[in-house]
């Protein structure tokens, strides 16, 4: 996947939800989403939904959607579909504090005796805010926002956070231009949440590497470091692959350090053998 991200499709997302836990009964009460390419706006998707319970007063004070409010809206049965058919083909489902929505996501899915969302990478724009603005002392969306310098407030109405989602990641996505690391692989194994897709793509990294093993060869890797927020590039002699609390680790002798290191799979955004 060396294309970049500015090169495929995408639908950046939100969700407005009766409260927080979708395995306590909670439903979504409003869903929107922009679809672009690049800077291209495609499309855009918003619709209240009856959710069939009541809201929380505790959700009210937030988003201000009212009982009231809802009580025209289409039910789930008839917005999921038309919201499945807006982000068809796209390559991403974005959205700030992913596992949140998708979360939501698949349970209404379930609720309606669907599969989950198994055929596209979530990408978990709150998970690139804590990677290029580490050490802030909190990380709601108004918050970085501000940060930024975006002036726009955030209304947590599912298509004014949309809005304000898109200008936080179109900001994000210059600084991952500049630090090369805009390409598809490097976004997805770093911020992204499909584990099957994601288990694809490491599977390549790991036999790559298992080549570079069989055949005594070095390999060049562009890797991140959980502390980092730039790439090195380093040359490792690979000795072993190693799992551990279910992630695989690259363990091997480092040129750059002049030492054995561990480099955790997920991180290596780039891999040749020399």
């Amino acid at each position: 996947m060396q294309n970049k991200i500015d090169e495929v499709e995408i639908v950046v997302f939100d969700t407005e939800t009766t409260g927080l836990n979708p395995s306590c009964g909670d439903r979504i009460i409003e869903i929107a989403g922009v679809r672009l390419k690049g800077y291209n706006r495609i499309g855009e998707f918003q619709s209240l939904v009856n959710p069939g319970r009541k809201v929380s007063s505790d959700a009210f004070a937030v988003n201000g959607i009212s009982d009231e409010m809802l009580k025209g809206a289409p039910d789930i049965r008839e917005v999921m579909p038309r919201f499945l058919s807006f982000i068809k083909g796209s390559f991403y489902l974005c959205s700030y504090n992913a596992p949140f929505d998708m979360g939501f996501i698949n349970n209404e899915l379930k609720l309606l005796g669907r599969n989950e969302l198994n055929d596209i990478i979530a990408v978990d724009i709150l998970r690139i805010a804590r990677r290029l603005l580490p050490g802030l002392e909190r990380y709601a969306l108004w918050f970085v926002a501000e940060k930024l310098g975006i002036q726009k407030e955030q209304k947590h109405r599912a298509l004014s956070d949309v809005e304000l989602t898109l200008q936080v990641f179109h900001r994000f996505k210059e600084s991952l231009k500049v630090k090369d690391m805009d390409k598809l692989s490097d976004i997805s194994s770093l911020f992204g949440l499909n584990s099957r897709l994601l288990n694809d793509i490491r599977g390549q990294k790991i036999a790559r590497i298992q080549e570079a093993m069989d055949l005594g060869a070095k390999i060049k890797i562009k890797y991140l470091s959980r502390s980092a927020t730039e790439a090195s590039e380093r040359q490792v002699l690979p000795k072993e692959i190693r799992r551990e609390n279910g992630e695989d680790y690259l363990v091997g002798f480092c040129c750059l350090r002049n030492e054995e290191r561990t480099f955790r799979i997920d991180n290596i955004l780039g891999l040749e053998v020399v």
